[in-house]
């Protein structure tokens, strides 16, 4: 680093960690601050599933896919009832052919996925990489973190305050230390990569209170830093009620069961031995449905087909492992393993069945079973979870942390749940890789923007 600091410096190691490889590629010097010395097995980035929308990208033109940035809005459009912000949609569905394509470059292995749809995406569009999982995709970014001579790493330590020129610019950061210290860093730009606010449960109640029983699934250390830092900084928030859930978090494994089992044909029971909706809606809006039900916990039930369908993802291998998933030979045998009433079990699974063999329509609406359950059954019991809020500062489609009137704060910038995302409010329009795309999106856009405004000004 020059006397001068780093160029940029970027506060959270999961996605933040591509704006420093970005900006280190660039030839900028680069300090990555992080609060969490687990972080590579801690935080959201880490526990997700690696599923990350590309639109237009070289493995969707190999499988013939035909995508484009204007159906990725329209889908975000159909998801979130006209609510979502657009203008940022548009902005990561044309940066992430280049976001893919560059990660693939730099050695990380990716493959559309093409086995099944999750709700709301009209193409297959979700990149992901072997285990389907946010441990792989974490350690590759972690691993070329490492081995660039321009990047430094702090941890533990947090970003606690960036501080502003006579214009209002960014200045310095000001990072503190678990023991107390605080040091005061000189740099033109900071990335606020530091997630939303899940993990303080008085600003969950507040802004998202149908979650705030659910399990927090997600980094510890995501307690709405970006949103005090940018206050005092005049930014703009918005869709502070937006969140991901998840109505598949095996309480018995603290991992997912995973959706998929459900986009393969399974059903969720209540503990009335019943559906209770469509479960094809979204994982994420089924999760306050399934916490307004008595007990807030339910029954995925699948068989052998989905089981095996589903072995791609490491997360329900881990349920599995954990003997999460309990096996019944028939109906009656699967009410008396789960608990649950069992003529309403087999009521449940012998209508299911039916409409999937096209013998009538779902009550609930729901179209898609792709196939009849046959036994024998598995059994998961399942619990919501909140796992990311998705509301924050406001950007632009550079990442810039903008102001109530629209101008930018200069040399400031927010990526992932620290930035307001795409999902609009609540849950109900969150897509499948709506979290890894604005922290990995954003964070290129934001190393790119800082290289050509450090080109444009000159050294400092």
């Amino acid at each position: 680093m020059s006397e001068a600091g780093p160029d940029l410096v970027v506060a959270g190691a999961g996605g933040g960690l591509v704006a420093a490889l970005r900006a280190a590629q660039h030839g900028l010097d680069v300090l990555v601050v992080e609060a969490d010395p687990h972080h590579r097995r801690g935080n959201n980035t880490s526990m997700s599933t690696a599923m990350i929308p590309g639109v237009g990208t070289r493995w969707q033109r190999a499988a013939g896919v035909e995508d484009s940035p204007d159906l990725f809005v329209a889908d975000v459009r159909r998801k979130t009832k006209g609510a979502g912000d657009e203008r940022l949609a548009r902005a990561l569905a044309e940066v992430s052919p280049q976001l893919l394509e560059w990660l693939a470059d730099t050695g990380l292995p990716l493959s559309l996925v093409t086995d099944f749809r999750y709700p709301g995406h009209s193409v297959d569009r979700c990149h992901t990489v072997e285990g389907r999982h946010g441990t792989v995709l974490l350690d590759h970014l972690a691993k070329a973190v490492s081995a660039s001579p321009r990047i430094d790493v702090l941890v533990p330590a947090r970003l606690v305050d960036v501080l502003a020129d006579a214009d209002g610019g960014v200045r310095a950061a000001v990072v503190e230390t678990p023991d107390g210290d605080r040091e005061e860093i000189p740099t033109p730009a900071v990335l606020l990569a530091t997630n939303g606010y899940g993990a303080d449960p008085e600003l969950v109640a507040r802004h998202c209170p149908e979650i705030a029983g659910a399990v927090y699934h997600g980094g510890e250390n995501s307690r709405g830093d970006a949103l005090r830092i940018g206050a005092a900084l005049g930014a703009a928030t918005a869709f502070l009620d937006a969140y991901q859930g998840h109505a598949a978090l095996s309480p018995k494994s603290a991992t997912l069961v995973s959706w998929a089992t459900v986009m393969h044909g399974g059903v969720l029971l209540d503990l009335s031995g019943r559906r209770f909706g469509d479960e094809t809606t979204g994982y994420s809006e089924y999760a306050a449905t399934l916490a307004a039900r008595p007990g807030a916990t339910g029954w995925l039930v699948f068989d052998r087909r989905v089981h095996d369908a589903c072995l791609a993802f490491t997360d329900f291998r881990q349920a599995v492992d954990s003997g999460a998933i309990v096996w019944a030979d028939d109906a009656e045998a699967l009410a008396k393993s789960t608990g649950l009433p069992a003529g309403e079990v087999a009521g449940e699974l012998t209508v299911a069945a039916a409409v999937a063999r096209g013998e009538g329509r779902d009550r609930f609406g729901r179209t898609d079973f792709e196939a009849p359950l046959e036994p024998p059954y598995a059994a998961a019991r399942v619990v919501p979870a909140l796992f990311h809020t998705q509301g924050g500062l406001v950007v632009d489609g550079a990442a810039r942390v903008l102001r109530p009137d629209g101008t930018p704060i200069r040399g400031l910038y927010a990526s992932g749940g620290a930035a307001a995302g795409i999902s609009g409010h609540g849950a109900s329009g969150y897509l499948a890789g709506n979290g890894l795309l604005p922290a990995l999106g954003l964070a290129l856009l934001a190393a790119d923007h800082v290289f050509h405004r450090t080109t444009e000004e000159g050294p400092r």
